[in-house]
């Protein structure tokens, strides 16, 4: 992802990556060690994201928005509250209430925190991007401060009747995030 934006140039296609990561912790540019409790086992690697801890593991959707920005005429800000707008209108889809909050970006289920949001920016050209929990294993979020906020809960798609799928729920996804990027009028 790091490669494909910088060798980019401003006839190269955006893409939308969907993946899961094996288990691992990732520690943002603006990271604080004292959110790392207990990783044991678990490796923390440093990334060139903004935010600060997360856990990443199998049964996460990984979806890394490959966007050139400046083409599209979209700010980091309204690609944030486009992808936490289609996370809603996703789990909405699935008969889930859902919304994000001002002081912490993701999306949130009655105070449980479903979805995160991690982006950088270099070049004009958005990557890294969100991660999804469907059904994954979530004893390692307590060893963390989950994105820097100490007794933050978490859920997934699994505990709520929701599909757990990875390729479904990642098509979904990527079917309401293109149309959002569409209906901007920024394509």
């Amino acid at each position: 992802m790091q490669r494909y934006t910088d060798e980019r140039d401003p006839l190269t296609q955006d893409q939308i990556w969907l993946l899961q990561h094996p288990a691992v912790f990732t520690q943002g540019q603006g990271g604080r060690a004292e959110h790392l409790l207990d990783p044991g086992d678990i490796p923390v690697v440093q990334v060139d994201r903004g935010g600060q801890v997360t856990y990443h593991g199998p049964g996460q959707l990984i979806v890394y928005l490959l966007l050139d920005l400046r083409r599209r005429k979209l700010g980091i800000r309204p690609l944030v509250s486009l992808m936490e707008g289609s996370i809603v209108e996703l789990l909405q889809g699935y008969g889930i209430e859902s919304a994000p909050r001002a002081d912490a970006p993701g999306v949130y289920v009655d105070k449980r925190k479903i979805a995160s949001l991690g982006l950088r920016v270099r070049r004009g050209c958005s990557f890294h991007g969100l991660s999804l929990n469907v059904d994954m294993d979530l004893e390692p979020f307590s060893r963390i401060n989950p994105c820097g906020h100490p007794g933050l809960k978490l859920t997934q798609l699994s505990e709520l009747g929701a599909p757990t799928d990875l390729l479904l729920v990642g098509t979904d996804l990527v079917n309401i995030l293109t149309r959002r990027l569409t209906s901007t009028g920024t394509c």
